[in-house]
């Protein structure tokens, strides 16, 4: 058996789809109303509840662990703890490639270093993986490119390795069903070049066949922004990992994505191309 955390997200959504009557397969989430369909088991669980992970954990050998809130180490403790009682052989870890930066000592970077540890000393046998920023986050520009043919950011010309969703989970899928290959590895996955956040809007544009234009926001206004949508750690997190940005912290490209799929990995014309309905006015 095994079992997916985070299988309402994004990565999480994907993998299932890649295991779904390969495996028998259980999906965790607090809201499993969310989840269903055929070939999978559904179970409603709580990181923040150990109780409720006893039961969803039984009989698993292998788990995909996925956590979301920089500001508690509880859910990853909670998880490992359950996952080492109830025999859960494996566990494939969803963490981010800023762990291997020096210079990278944010909110969440700390989090996730920690986490990283937690599960290192948990006594399952474990994988990282690593990977940059999602090309899906440009999916947050989706409005403001169909309504007004605008992106706006900050630090539009810092350019960014980053990944496909679509190849994180499809490189979960491999490490999930095979994972005495993979137990004691690291993987850095990115995307196959590094691009800008004004690159990717002419990609857009191109695609589109429309003028878009790219609006680069002051650093006050790009700080408002994220403090209208983020408590006031994250936000600070946030704000320092773009400046490292900035700097070329994330512009490295690692070839572990086409390695281990035996293909390149996606690029964002390609990633875009796929998804460009959401973008169309």
């Amino acid at each position: 058996m095994i079992l997916l955390t985070g299988a309402t997200g994004t990565v999480g959504r994907l993998v299932a789809a890649r295991l779904r009557g390969r495996v028998p397969l259980r999906l965790m989430a607090r809201r499993p109303e969310r989840l269903g369909g055929p070939e999978v088991e559904v179970v409603a669980a709580d990181l923040a509840d150990p109780a409720s992970l006893r039961p969803a954990l039984a009989g698993v050998r292998a788990a995909l662990l996925v956590t979301s809130d920089p500001l508690t180490q509880a859910h990853d403790e909670h998880f490992l703890a359950s996952a080492r009682a109830a025999g859960v052989a494996h566990v494939v870890k969803l963490s981010a490639l800023a762990v291997t930066d020096p210079r990278a000592t944010d909110l969440i970077t700390t989090w996730q270093r920690e986490n990283e540890r937690l599960l290192r000393d948990s006594g399952s046998a474990w994988t990282l993986l690593r990977p940059r920023a999602f090309m899906t986050n440009t999916l947050g520009w989706a409005r403001s490119v169909r309504e007004e043919g605008v992106v706006r950011g900050s630090g539009g010309a810092a350019a960014n390795a980053t990944v496909d969703p679509r190849d994180i989970a499809e490189v979960a899928a491999r490490v999930l069903l095979d994972p005495d290959a993979h137990a004691g590895r690291t993987y850095a996955l990115t995307g196959p070049a590094a691009v800008s956040a004004v690159t990717q809007t002419q990609i857009l544009g191109e695609l589109l066949q429309r003028r878009l234009t790219y609006v680069e926001l002051s650093p006050d206004e790009a700080l408002r922004r994220l403090r209208e949508r983020y408590p006031g750690p994250i936000t600070e997190a946030l704000a320092e990992s773009a400046a490292r940005g900035l700097a070329g912290a994330k512009a490295q490209v690692d070839p572990a994505v086409g390695e281990l799929l035996g293909r390149p990995a996606s690029d964002y014309r390609t990633w875009a191309r796929d998804h460009l309905a959401a973008f169309r006015a």
